[in-house]
């Protein structure tokens, strides 16, 4: 490689409310050489940007199509309603669909949530984005419902959220094209996937051990034994001593010839 040649880098993107630190922690302890860089992206988005080459991995919410991206789901998010500090709901720890009925409920542009109907009584009109919604429910305009991680990403100290069940949830995956599976998109997998760092699943396997170390081998297991050893002298080579006492007159003799 040239001095003017940069090393390979891993671009990631991420979506709002996906925390990519410990993935990223240990692709750096493993791969020091390789660079890797962060890619926000909106969820609306990021499909598009991995076909268009934008990153060579991310984490998306699903569902994304399968036709020519693959996707390995890894977790399915809480989903919670954000109200305010002061409103009725703070008093139990979570809330169901049907106790929204009566409320205003906020549906951002940008919503995460596969609906068929949102939960409530709509808002007059759509809010832009999920971060212009929590804004909104400051204000007292209603209420809002969101994958629990985006409920921490806005966070307000005059908000607070509650679970909320009987409703959709949101689902993580780590998405790349199909037709673009590098190495590094290989490694990235082991890493999300908890492979540790002596799997050998993506990694090249162990060289064949030359002939030369292998005669050195052979030569130190001589050493140790390994090589026959020479018969007593003075014994039969197959096991027996009779042969030697003959030779010696150990045997019985014959009458000797006038």
């Amino acid at each position: 490689m040239t001095g003017s040649e940069e090393p390979p880098a891993f671009r990631l993107a991420y979506v709002p409310g996906v925390t990519p630190t410990k993935w990223v922690r240990i692709w750096n302890e493993r791969l020091p050489g390789t660079p890797l860089t962060l890619v926000g992206v909106p969820a609306a988005e990021a499909a598009g940007l991995l076909r268009d080459g934008g990153a060579d991995a991310g984490f998306v919410r699903l569902p994304v199509d399968r036709t020519d991206l693959s996707a390995i789901p890894l977790y399915t998010e809480t989903t919670v309603v954000v109200i305010p500090k002061d409103h009725e709901g703070t008093a139990v720890e979570e809330m169901a669909a049907e106790d929204l009925a009566e409320e205003i409920v906020l549906h951002p542009l940008d919503d995460t949530l596969d609906w068929e109907r949102p939960p409530g009584l709509p808002a007059f009109e759509r809010p832009a984005t999920t971060e212009d919604a929590v804004e909104l429910v400051a204000a007292g305009i209603g209420l809002l419902v969101v994958p629990q991680s985006l409920a921490r990403l806005y966070h307000r100290k005059d908000l607070t959220y509650r679970t909320l069940t009987g409703v959709p949830e949101s689902r993580i995956a780590l998405s790349w094209p199909e037709e673009k599976t590098t190495d590094l998109v290989e490694e990235f997998i082991g890493i999300v996937r908890g492979r540790t760092v002596n799997s050998t699943r993506g990694r090249p396997p162990t060289p064949p051990q030359p002939k030369a170390a292998k005669a050195r081998t052979a030569k130190a297991g001589d050493k140790k034994g390994g090589a026959p050893r020479k018969p007593a002298a003075g014994r039969n080579p197959r096991g027996g001593s009779g042969a030697a006492k003959n030779a010696k007159g150990g045997g019985k003799r014959g009458k000797p010839r006038r």
